[in-house]
């Protein structure tokens, strides 16, 4: 509610003061010379006409006054209990706030969910030299999981520091994998052996570190596998832990380094 201390008057304004003492002057000539011709008209009651002609003339610029003192008119505030209007709540697109000049903010991409890993068949030969080798992975992976194994993860790809196939075995030991899906001319070279016997137990932590391949070892990648502990799967002992003939990884022995490869 608006008090009478909270109004202003109306601005002052110089033209408007100028325009009325301009008419106030105005009218007190025209006043003058009215007086003055009916001074000289009337003769003796010259004095009484005078009188009233200043009252007149008093009159007009009382009302001048006052209606240049007049306020303007203001709308009256709105009544207790009258419905006003609320402010409009700014839609989403609007709240949100844009991003950089010339780039599209991009909704956050859903998690990408791992697919269940495929059961190595029970009988029967697996051809894992003729899979993609990501499906070999996956098929090593599955491997683990088939044999008890939890917590069993594929992890190949580009960053993933030879670690390819990660689990933790039956008796809670930590596997590391590296798998190798090379055909019968390629072997896994020393080369091989020393890059992931450099971040299989320092970076990955592992308890069982095992290199498992569809082809074969060279003499030094064998040798050294041997020094760093690390377990040597080649394509026969692969075949033989997929059909049960054989041992897993974690349940395989290091072979003494200088043994036979062929």
């Amino acid at each position: 509610m608006t008090t009478a201390r909270g109004r202003r008057g109306p601005a002052f304004s110089m033209r408007q003061t100028a325009l009325a003492f301009g008419l106030a002057a105005a009218l007190l000539c025209g006043a003058g010379l009215a007086l003055r011709s009916l001074v000289r008209a009337a003769g003796a009651y010259g004095p009484f006409v005078l009188a009233l002609a200043v009252l007149v003339a008093t009159a007009l610029l009382v009302t001048a006054a006052r209606s240049r003192r007049r306020p303007r008119a203001v709308a009256p505030p709105p009544a207790e209990g009258a419905m006003v209007p609320a402010a409009r709540e700014p839609a989403a697109w609007e709240r949100a706030e844009p991003g950089p000049v010339g780039e599209s903010v991009a909704p956050e991409p859903e998690p990408v969910r791992p697919e269940p890993l495929e059961p190595v068949p029970e009988s029967g030969p697996v051809d894992f030299a003729s899979m993609d080798p990501l499906v070999f992975e996956q098929a090593v992976a599955a491997l683990c999981e088939r044999d008890g194994c939890r917590d069993v993860t594929v992890d190949g790809g580009a960053g993933d520091l030879g670690a390819d196939v990660t689990a933790t075995s039956p008796g809670g030991l930590r596997v590391v994998i590296q798998c190798k899906r090379y055909g019968p001319v390629n072997k896994v070279g020393s080369q091989d052996t020393q890059r992931f016997g450099g971040t299989c137990f320092a970076v990955h932590e592992a308890d069982v570190a095992a290199i498992v391949t569809t082809g074969e070892f060279t003499r030094p990648a064998a040798d050294y596998a041997a020094e760093c502990g690390i377990h040597c799967f080649d394509h026969r002992a692969l075949a033989a832990w997929a059909d049960r003939t054989g041992p897993a990884p974690w349940e395989a022995a290091v072979p003494a380094p200088g043994t036979p490869v062929e």
